[in-house]
């Protein structure tokens, strides 16, 4: 059976952004156990730094902190930016003749409800373009940074109905501990402690039309953010072009490292090496799969666990029992036992 094609490798969320999104929300006092609990999240995992969770249990965590603080921004700027504000500037856009357009009406509503970060959208030398954060001074949470170029990235590719292509990534905040998780969201040509936040891309894409209306629009909204969190990660790096083969493959039959090689038409040393300057060796991304592919089939299915130790590639349910509790930091029966009904 071949992967579901809603389960990505790298498609979960690390435990250490549900804390980051938690953590206003925590100092206010808020009952962050029915946060949790809404989201299908054992409170026990919330300090696990190896658990992951998945893109809607992540989403739901967005929207119960939103609801009970009444701040979509999780409390990192001093201006709250009240709950329903995302649905007003994704409105803005609406019959904008171009992406540019529509995205320089999105920063403009954000302008007018945030005080500390206010993002914008330039044009630069050499065709490329970029969404800019300009700051007030003072520490801002890397969090903070990378949330709102993850909104406004997300936002740009729906608009335009396609991914746009990352060319590199700038923060002004210095490294986090797991900078691994900010390059499965905006890919390797990132770097940190930069003089302005910036997410660079082609400039020719600011000159395509918007194909979204009033009607996709409701769509769109039902499901954010889960539909834009990690629907618009880089497809054309070697290790993107390895999690599609082993997505089209039985997880008990993906192929060792000469056969991927044969497969992508390249030689296994340069293999290992586009992989390793990626950061992801070949073994990393099957357990990552593997990883992702298990919490999917115990959240939306009704096998039983040694069925989705089966359909994940694990010869003995035993083995299948302890590389969970690694990923995750529970047993499969008691990450199941959490999920809302």
């Amino acid at each position: 059976m071949k992967t579901p094609e809603h389960t990505r490798g790298g498609d979960t969320i690390a435990m250490c952004f549900v804390r980051e999104a938690l953590h206003d929300a925590m100092q206010r006092g808020v009952d962050i156990g029915a946060i949790l609990g809404a989201a299908g999240i054992p409170v026990g995992l919330l300090h696990q730094d190896q658990a992951r969770v998945s893109p809607e249990s992540y989403g739901r965590v967005w929207h119960g902190v939103a609801e009970r603080t009444g701040d979509e921004f999780f409390g990192m700027d001093a201006h709250p930016v009240r709950y329903g504000s995302f649905a007003l500037a994704c409105r803005c856009a609406m019959g904008a003749k171009n992406l540019e357009q529509a995205l320089r009406r999105i920063m403009r509503f954000y302008g007018g409800v945030m005080d500390d970060m206010q993002p914008s959208i330039e044009r630069l030398p050499h065709g490329e373009a970029a969404f800019r954060l300009n700051e007030r001074p003072g520490a801002q949470r890397l969090f903070a940074h990378g949330t709102i170029l993850v909104i406004f990235f997300g936002v740009a590719c729906w608009l335009v109905g396609r991914r746009i292509p990352i060319l590199r990534a700038e923060f002004s905040p210095e490294a986090p501990d797991s900078p691994e998780e900010y390059r499965l969201l905006f890919g390797q040509k990132i770097r940190f402690g930069a003089d302005r936040t910036a997410l660079v891309f082609e400039e020719r894409f600011l000159d395509l039309p918007v194909v979204q209306n009033e009607e996709t629009l409701q769509r769109f909204l039902r499901g954010a953010p889960t539909n834009f969190l990690v629907k618009y990660r880089d497809q054309d790096s070697a290790a993107a072009r390895v999690r599609k083969v082993l997505r089209g493959t039985d997880a008990s039959a993906w192929p060792d490292l000469p056969d991927m090689a044969r497969k992508l038409r390249l030689a296994e040393r340069t293999l290992i090496r586009r992989l390793a300057m990626e950061g992801e060796p070949f073994q990393a991304i099957k357990d990552t799969l593997r990883r992702d592919l298990s919490i999917s089939l115990l959240s939306d299915s009704g096998l039983s666990v040694s069925e989705i130790a089966a359909r994940a590639g694990f010869a003995e349910p035993s083995a299948f029992h302890r590389a969970f509790r690694k990923w995750t930091g529970a047993s499969p029966g008691a990450y199941r036992a959490t999920l809302p009904e």
